[in-house]
């Protein structure tokens, strides 16, 4: 299958394109290797992608309608893995315009060009970020979003894209809305990366709150498979949370990776953030029954990981 992964160089999207060409796939990479951050750290990922099979960059910006337009026209691509955006919700409090040029504009430009090739699947990466401060967890996919910063706005605006473009084209789309993703190549803004960074050099690291908030840590392997599984399914139009459905509390991340790192942090005590939720749990009850998607890798052994990598 001729799959066009978007943000194909970035942390998700390398993973997920190493995996498509392990299997054979014939896979192209739309990446403008945005200065984010670095964007030696994309080379990098793009090394690894082409040590498991062949890949083609397209180095453009997504939001260069005619451009996007020609390479959907030379490639003619038979599903799109969308992940390319603005991601992160304190730098959307900064930057909102950015941010919705990027991810909306973006994501109509691709929703267009792919209207006018006929690609028959879609795969749009959305967020947690989405549901905001709901009451009550694990959030099931039916609970109304109620999006607390731009960046997870732009999530909400894009799976409304996603439908309209269903509805009116017939396009199939499915929109996973991923939960705290992480694993080696993770972006140097994360947290686990930047907790380790820090307590590996010997610096104070930043902890946002009273430490008690929790996330849903999902490594990134399980995330590629939840996208193999959707690339292969039959639904026309759906939206499945993608998680570990095991939240895990920040100091307790924290002290993982001490454990894994062999050293203490040294934390520094900050207010809470503008835009930041309490918690995130994912109830994946509907990806599993209807994607088959079961998430394999702890947070214990996912924290292993992603040190080993980052020490190598």
């Amino acid at each position: 299958m001729r799959i066009l992964v978007t943000g194909g160089a970035g942390f998700i999207g390398s993973h997920v394109c190493q995996r498509l060409a392990r299997e054979g796939h014939a896979v192209h990479i739309l990446d403008n290797l945005d200065t984010y951050y670095s964007p030696d750290e994309k080379r990098r990922n793009l090394a690894q992608i082409l040590y498991d099979g062949p890949a083609i960059l397209h180095e453009i910006d997504l939001r260069d309608d005619q451009e996007v337009g020609s390479v959907f026209h030379a490639i003619r691509p038979e599903a799109i893995v969308h992940l390319a955006a603005y991601a992160g919700v304190r730098r959307s409090l900064e930057s909102p315009l950015l941010y919705e040029s990027v991810n909306v504009r973006g994501t109509v430009v691709l929703l267009e060009a792919s209207r006018r090739v006929g690609v028959r699947k879609i795969i749009f990466a959305s967020s947690s970020s989405v549901y905001g401060e709901n009451d009550g967890v694990p959030v099931r996919e039916e609970r109304v979003t109620r999006p607390i910063s731009p960046y997870a706005a732009t999530k909400v605006a894009g799976e409304q894209l996603c439908y309209t473009y269903h509805h009116l084209y017939r396009l199939s789309v499915l929109c996973l809305r991923l939960f705290s993703i992480y694993g080696p190549r993770q972006r140097p803004d994360l947290a686990i990366r930047k907790f380790t960074e820090r307590i590996v050099a010997g610096t104070p690291i930043d902890l946002f709150g009273d430490g008690t908030t929790t996330r849903d840590y999902t490594y990134v392997d399980d995330v590629v498979e939840a996208i193999v599984e959707a690339l292969q399914s039959s639904f026309e139009y759906d939206v499945f949370n993608i998680g570990n459905s095991r939240p895990v509390k920040l100091l307790d991340v924290v002290g993982l990776i001490e454990r894994a790192v062999g050293k203490r942090a040294k934390i520094q005590w900050c207010g809470p953030q503008p835009g930041d939720t309490g918690a995130t749990h994912a109830d994946i009850s509907k990806a599993h029954r209807l994607l088959g998607y079961s998430p394999r890798i702890d947070i214990e052994d996912g924290i292993r990981a992603f040190v080993n990598w980052f020490m190598k």
